[in-house]
């Protein structure tokens, strides 16, 4: 009976000990954003890293000055538009993208390429869909966890902003 109760028990601890294993924080969580602009239904799927006391933009930074960044952690930003949207007055087509941008201290690119599944690498051979220069804007205050926002939503516009440490790139959209 006791070599009965002793597998039950060990039975029972094997059990649960995967389960408690399996909920622990994700350095790196997930965000989603769902808004309506207008008449378009915006969605942006991507993970918010954190600057834990590190130097984000700089030519020897997290985020190094002139290359390509996945514009979040883990994998590509995505962003879907329900309908045609003009990005900083140039036209992209309804649909699905992976934003991927380059930061300079003056300027950053803000490309958007056809989503597809196969990851962040997949993309950095690829010619973007839509390549849009935005200059950054300095914050007083840092932002400790990545951040993409819409903001100043309108009937026709908003703003689409990537916000991290003390930076802030704002991305003008025209909606339908």
């Amino acid at each position: 009976m006791k070599k009965l109760v002793f597998l039950f028990a060990l039975a029972l601890m094997a059990y649960l000990t995967p389960a408690q294993a399996q909920d622990k924080a994700m350095p790196s969580p997930t965000s989603k954003v769902e808004q309506k602009a207008g008449t378009t239904d915006i969605t942006i799927e991507y993970s918010r890293p954190g600057v834990k006391d590190r130097t984000i933009f700089a030519a020897d930074g997290l985020v190094p000055y002139g290359k390509l960044w996945r514009t979040g952690a883990n994998s590509a930003t995505k962003i879907t538009f329900s309908k045609d949207v003009m990005v900083e007055g140039k036209s992209l087509p309804a649909g699905s993208y992976a934003i991927l941008t380059s930061p300079t201290a003056s300027q950053w690119t803000v490309n958007f390429y056809k989503y597809n599944e196969s990851g962040f690498n997949a993309y950095m051979e690829k010619t973007p869909d839509l390549s849009v220069m935005v200059k950054p804007e300095m914050m007083n205050v840092s932002c400790e966890s990545f951040l993409i926002t819409l903001n100043d939503l309108r009937d026709n516009s908003a703003t689409l902003q990537f916000i991290w440490d003390k930076t802030v790139v704002p991305v003008q959209l025209g909606l339908k």
